[in-house]
């Protein structure tokens, strides 16, 4: 197999930490929001209200921001004080400077990739200001050759990102944690992804297991096996 031009890194729980510090703040939504019903309840509302605004507000801290309110709004029928949106602006506002940490064995895979003279890229989806300040946080930012932040990951965005780029199916990698978003329309197009899963998982990011079936592609435990199959 020949070595890949371009390797693409997903930026949340790929490279840093994500999902659990929404997991977090979810969790102190509901202990404000408690006198509106059971856990739950209050969790399916904003469920809902999520997947309603993702094609109004896209994805990131502040579309999560927003339909934290509504979710307010919503459950105490117009009734939600003005001291309880404060509270949940004041957590959300967490989620957009929180300390970001490389996930064990990044900046070793990433050394050696560069090392190895290979191009890398992050590709990742999300508002552009959140991922880039993300990305700056990390310090990871001097190992990668181009950053791409797009509104979402599906077959048409891949088709454009790679022709710009001139990649053929062979010259390609896509390495991420969500089957939905890094592995299952890279995979249909015929080029190379690898899955790293992370143990905690954006309930929107779930795949119906029967779309992956036939599909190629590698599948790790730890990222650092990615250099066995990237020469």
């Amino acid at each position: 197999m020949s070595a890949p031009h371009l390797i693409a890194f997903d930026a949340d729980d790929t490279l840093w930490s994500n999902q659990p510090h929404f997991d977090q703040v979810e969790a102190r939504l509901l202990k404000i929001m408690a006198h509106c019903g059971d856990p739950a309840h209050i969790r399916e509302q904003l469920n809902i209200v999520q997947r309603r605004n993702m094609t109004l507000f896209g994805y990131g801290a502040k579309s999560f921001m927003l339909s934290m309110i509504e979710t307010a709004i919503q459950l105490t029928n117009g009734a939600v004080t003005g001291h309880a949106i404060q509270q949940i602006l004041d957590i959300g506002k967490d989620l957009l400077r929180y300390t970001i940490e490389p996930l064990p064995g990044v900046v070793e895979v990433l050394t050696e990739l560069r090392r190895r003279g290979h191009r890398l890229m992050v590709l990742t989806k999300g508002d552009l200001l959140d991922q880039e300040s993300k990305l700056a946080r990390s310090g990871l930012g001097d190992f990668f050759d181009y950053v791409e932040i797009v509104s979402e990951k599906d077959e048409a965005t891949y088709q454009r990102l790679l022709a710009r780029y001139n990649a053929l199916p062979g010259e390609f990698f896509m390495i991420g944690n969500s089957l939905k978003s890094d592995i299952l329309p890279v995979a249909q197009l015929g080029f190379r992804a690898v899955h790293i899963p992370y143990h905690a998982n954006w309930i929107f990011e779930h795949v119906d297991p029967e779309k992956l079936e036939g599909l190629e592609f590698h599948a790790v435990t730890d990222l650092r096996e990615v250099l066995e199959l990237v020469k």
